[in-house]
């Protein structure tokens, strides 16, 4: 809902009591800038919040509440050409350009990156202030509030709907990371997400994983067996017990917080049960550090939780799982690092079409292999005696092995698969369709094509002799991916015709 439409709802005769306005403001310095939309930001939210709190001790509130997310904008007229070699950090073409802004205070680091580069590039300064997009009463409570909850205690006569703006779904879906969105008014995105958007999988993160996201870093771990992440919180004690680590705390669900030289956590509160996909993190002061997820089994999973880190705009994600090998020439054990994909997981295909190819990114393909080398102490030829390079097909059916056979046999000979599981292809696509580096490396767990079926017995001993060192592969791939600058990792493949500006 607009201005305009509050102004009609005041001629209508119903009061609409507005946060004091902050008009647009000039420049031409990022920190500044960014220190405005905070402040901007937190004025907004407290007014919502006040007035709620108002509401819960019976106060009476008169017509409606509202507050409106910031917003920076710029406005460009030239079509010079800028340095070729960029994937992000300018606009398209010339023009109006802008997108609200939510939690500022939380990507204070990304949003002083991104507005540098876009006042560099364009030689243009940033404007500053309201936007005409409402704040939803709901994610004016960023820190897990139950507002429902409390409006139910307060036993109110009317519905909070006729009081203040609550989340809206036409508002924020991915129409502008899918290259569907239609400017308004001729202003385009600067960014691939609205605010409502990322306040929406802010809440949802919270509530999946039962961590804050200001804990989440920059280089993500994915897995679908929570005896990688039991392997994940020994390994990250042992780097934090290293003070030539990096690492400076870590933190496991409930928010529990195990600071550097502590040995047990020194804030936070235990969950009585992990959520549905537990997430820790193993942080570092720049947010470098490395955040691991249990998403579970599935493509279904595995489409959630990235649409909702895809917003925290991590520099890459890994998927770390097992698979099941589709050659004879494989063993158990060995590693497969996909290079391709053939997407049967049927959760993206209304987003990213079916035809459009998935591309191995060359950083992120290398980190890997040299991952695996150092890890095993085998390169060169040698290495393709634990690793193949290949296609894996992603299936939405676990049960796939009671299809018929020849049928199957002769589909996976067709794509050149050598592997099969149910999550790679899923994050792999939507690391492309949100622009975020991607890649995975799978551990062969069974060749039921060959008569190897996971067995429980069979099924323990894999997992004792594998999972430390493919985590110790996966981790060390993620730190020589920091070790790059982030405009080599952020692929130009990952970008189209006209792109927004933000990473």
């Amino acid at each position: 809902m607009s201005k305009l439409s509050s102004n009609n709802l005041q001629q209508a005769g119903r009061r609409v009591r507005l946060a004091p306005s902050h008009p647009l403001e000039v420049f031409t310095d990022a920190e500044k800038a960014v220190a405005r939309l905070i402040e901007i930001f937190e004025a907004n939210t407290s007014f919502l919040r006040a007035h709620f709190q108002d509401l819960l001790e019976g106060k009476e509130i008169e017509g409606r509440v509202r507050a409106y997310y910031p917003q920076v904008r710029i406005v460009t007229d030239s079509h010079v050409r800028l340095d070729s070699r960029l994937s992000y950090g300018f606009v398209s073409r010339p023009g109006t350009h802008a997108s609200t802004i939510t939690r500022p205070d939380l990507f204070k680091n990304y949003l002083e990156s991104q507005l540098s580069l876009l006042m560099s590039n364009h030689d243009v300064p940033i404007l500053v202030g309201d936007s005409d997009m409402p704040i939803p009463l709901h994610f004016a409570f960023y820190d897990g509030t139950h507002v429902e909850g409390g409006a139910a205690a307060a036993n109110l006569d009317r519905p909070l709907a006729d009081m203040f703006d609550l989340p809206d779904l036409t508002v924020m879906d991915d129409s502008i990371a899918n290259g569907t969105y239609e400017p308004v008014d001729g202003v385009m995105p600067l960014a691939s997400f609205t605010a409502p958007r990322i306040d929406y999988s802010l809440h949802r993160l919270q509530h999946y994983t039962a961590t804050a996201a200001e804990h989440y870093q920059n280089y993500v771990l994915f897995t679908n067996y929570q005896f990688y992440i039991d392997e994940f919180c020994r390994m990250s004690h042992e780097l934090l017990s290293d003070p030539n680590s990096g690492y400076e705390a870590f933190v496991a669900p409930g928010n529990l917080i195990t600071e550097a030289g502590q040995s047990a956590p020194s804030c936070g509160a235990e969950p009585a049960k992990l959520p549905q996909m537990p997430a820790y993190h193993l942080k570092r002061a720049d947010g470098s550090g490395i955040t691991m997820i249990n998403i579970g089994v599935g493509p279904s999973n595995a489409k959630t939780i990235t649409d909702h880190v895809a917003v925290l705009r991590p520099h890459v994600w890994l998927m770390l799982g097992h698979c099941a090998g589709l050659r004879n020439s494989q063993t158990l054990g060995d590693y497969v690092l996909a290079h391709g994909y053939v997407r049967e997981d049927n959760v993206l295909n209304q987003d990213l079409p079916i035809w459009v190819p998935i591309p191995p990114l060359a950083e992120v393909q290398v980190a890997l292999e040299d991952a695996v080398a150092e890890t095993t102490g085998l390169d060169g030829y040698d290495l393709k005696r634990v690793m193949r390079t290949g296609t894996v097909v992603s299936l939405d059916n676990r049960n796939w092995e009671l299809w018929d056979q020849p049928e199957l046999v002769k589909r996976f000979s067709q794509s050149r698969a050598i592997a099969l599981d149910m999550e790679s292809a899923t994050i792999a696509a939507n690391g492309f369709r949100f622009r975020v580096p991607y890649g995975t490396l799978l551990c062969i767990s069974d060749k039921p094509l060959h008569g190897e079926l996971k067995l429980p017995g069979m099924a323990t001993d894999f997992y004792k002799r594998q999972v430390a060192q493919h985590l110790q592969i996966g981790i060390r791939a993620m730190e020589k991916m920091r070790d790059m600058t982030a405009d080599r990792l952020h692929s130009r493949k990952l970008r189209s015709f006209a792109e927004t500006a933000f990473q």
